[in-house]
């Protein structure tokens, strides 16, 4: 099917081109965090409310993952390769093992539970940040029960999983995240206040700043959710109506219109030019000519 992309933008044409999006799969609950294996081609991604995981081959063929998966959300890999997971269910970030097993990174900070981490990404020196909303502690996407935290905050585990740390308390609902190409800069976005803030990532991992640096303006639904950089440094992010680009300075380039509302992407395929795209109850691919970066 064609998706009527509205470009506001010139440079929205070289990023994206023509535009054209496909179903691969479809009849899910709710799809989110997808994330693509740049050697094994595979992408895993998650039902939140079905509380299932699934991988997808990259001859096509989908199979479930991990049931249950404790409603997962972000789902990323470290510079292992090893895939590392966000839990609504539980509150908890977790990381399967070559062996089959689990660990647990986090669940607490000074003594209550987190939230429910949402969304996450690895520093090239594998320090793992997370967002930590309040969505996994309401019905759909959640077990509904009492926040223990009086905030919604981004936290770092250090790279030897020894540390958790608190990086900033100051957020409605912060969401979807990624590293600059040189991860001096990490952006995160704000569910509830649709904007997208810019902090400085200082030598030992701490964050300075956090000024806002995009809004996400537009008709249709969504909000600022899943978030990505792309090999030129353009940022994508879903917000209303779909997923709005923006270049490396803030200047939006324009709107992927997607048929469903759109919670998160990512990019896959051997040449990383496929956006996949976790639309609600589907799963979209569709192919752009600027290429995403390899996790690891």
């Amino acid at each position: 099917m064609s998706v009527p992309a509205r470009a506001r933008h010139s440079g929205f044409d070289d990023v994206v081109g023509d535009a054209t999006i496909e179903m691969v799969a479809s009849g899910f609950g709710f799809l989110e965090g997808p994330v693509w294996h740049p050697y094994e081609k595979w992408l895993v991604f998650s039902d939140i409310p079905e509380s299932r995981m699934y991988r997808r081959s990259a001859e096509g063929e989908i199979e479930l993952f991990r049931e249950p998966s404790h409603k997962a959300n972000g789902n990323t890999l470290d510079r292992q390769g090893r895939l590392v997971t966000c839990e609504h269910a539980t509150s908890r970030v977790t990381r399967a093992e070559p062996n089959g097993s689990a660990t647990v990174l986090a669940t607490h900070h000074q003594g209550k539970q987190l939230n429910s981490p949402n969304d996450i990404v690895v520093a090239t020196g594998g320090s793992i940040y997370f967002t930590d909303p309040g969505y996994g502690r309401r019905e759909f996407y959640g077990v509904p029960r009492p926040q223990e935290l009086p905030f919604q905050g981004v936290y770092r585990i250090d790279g030897d999983g020894a540390r958790l740390t608190l990086l900033a308390d100051d957020f409605g609902q912060p969401n979807g995240l990624c590293f600059s190409l040189d991860e001096s800069r990490l952006f995160i976005n704000d569910t509830e206040r649709g904007h997208i803030r810019v902090f400085g990532v200082e030598a030992n991992g701490d964050l300075n700043g956090g000024a806002v640096w995009a809004v996400t303006e537009g008709e249709g639904p969504g909000a600022p959710d899943g978030m990505k950089i792309d090999s030129r440094g353009n940022l994508y992010c879903t917000g209303p109506g779909g997923i709005h680009i923006f270049d490396a300075s803030g200047t939006i380039l324009g709107v992927i219109r997607t048929p469903e509302d759109c919670a998160n992407f990512t990019f896959g395929d051997d040449d990383l030019q496929s956006l996949y795209i976790a639309a609600s109850t589907s799963l979209y691919r569709l192919r752009v000519r600027v290429p995403g970066l390899r996790l690891f």
